[in-house]
């Protein structure tokens, strides 16, 4: 299912790069997308190639060059995929650009869980090891996308882009629900050799996505307080929202603080070890190498 729609929605950026004659595509080639929509729209192909590749890995134990290297364009292989998804949508609206250098190591989602909880955990979390900790490792990527697309759609002219990220979001937050709901049957389950529950670890990664993105509550874990739960009474958290029950939105800037694991949009790091592509990331990526002087 995640690897379905991680591919699905790489497919849909397609059209502006193969021609194909798709209902999004011919309205790319007519330009009736504005440049300020481009933008918004490639930016989260940073986090689809993530996913497809993450999932792809772990599914099939291979990635996106052995059975779709016409989405990769050239980009570099990611490092430490484990051993033997949606940017198909959003390359067939805008043109999108290659697979940027991620890193899917067991020691960048072992760093990634030893900052939530603040301490290192011992032995190191594997995300590869087990189906739990897949799973635990599968809420640390998608749900961050899911909030992109709720922030990336008021700021959208163009109907195309509005009706291609309802669409993009209605299928990431399907692949959420089901991670969610995964890991919910789980929720008391403890995590071997840790001792720690899976509500724990939802709400340390949550909690961890708070601070790095720097704007207030967004991201919830699978128990909470019941004044953040549903109408403020229900402490079970399957499907994550605010006091209204919406979804959470951020903008790219948030995400980028995230998923680079420094709370800096303009500082590398964690899944992406050069940074994401795409005229959002490089232009604070060229902030950061300024200061740097290089």
């Amino acid at each position: 299912m995640a690897l379905f729609t991680s591919t699905l929605l790489l497919l849909l950026f397609l059209g502006c790069t193969t021609g194909l004659q798709t209902e999004f595509s011919v309205q790319c080639f007519s330009k009736k997308i504005p440049k300020s929509d481009v933008d918004l729209l490639e930016f989260p192909l940073n986090l689809e190639y993530l996913e497809a590749e993450f999932f792809s890995w772990g599914a099939l134990g291979r990635g996106l060059d052995s059975f779709a290297p016409n989405l990769t364009m050239g980009g570099p292989p990611p490092i430490g995929s484990p051993r033997p998804s949606s940017a198909q949508a959003i390359k067939k609206t805008v043109r999108g650009f290659p697979r940027p250098l991620m890193n899917l190591s067991a020691a960048t989602f072992a760093t990634a869980m030893n900052n939530a909880f603040e301490k290192p955990l011992e032995p190191p979390f594997d995300p590869y090891a087990n189906d739990i900790n897949y799973l635990l490792a599968s809420y640390v990527i998608p749900y961050v996308g899911l909030t992109g697309y709720v922030g990336a759609n008021p700021k959208l002219q163009s109907p195309t882009s509005r009706k291609l990220v309802a669409g993009l979001l209605g299928v990431e937050s399907g692949q959420d629900a089901v991670l969610r709901a995964l890991l919910y049957e789980r929720a008391f389950a403890k995590v071997y050799p840790y001792g720690i529950t899976v509500a724990e670890f939802t709400n340390k990664i949550s909690s961890l996505r708070n601070k790095l993105g720097k704007r207030g509550l967004k991201d919830e874990g699978l128990i909470v307080e019941p004044i953040q739960g549903a109408e403020g009474k229900i402490p079970g958290n399957v499907l994550v929202g605010d006091r209204y029950s919406l979804s959470f939105g951020r903008t790219p800037e948030e995400i980028l603080r995230i998923v680079y694991g420094t709370g800096k949009e303009d500082k590398p790091g964690g899944f992406y070890p050069e940074g994401g592509d795409g005229k959002i990331a490089k232009s604070h990526l060229r902030h950061h190498f300024n200061k740097l002087g290089v």
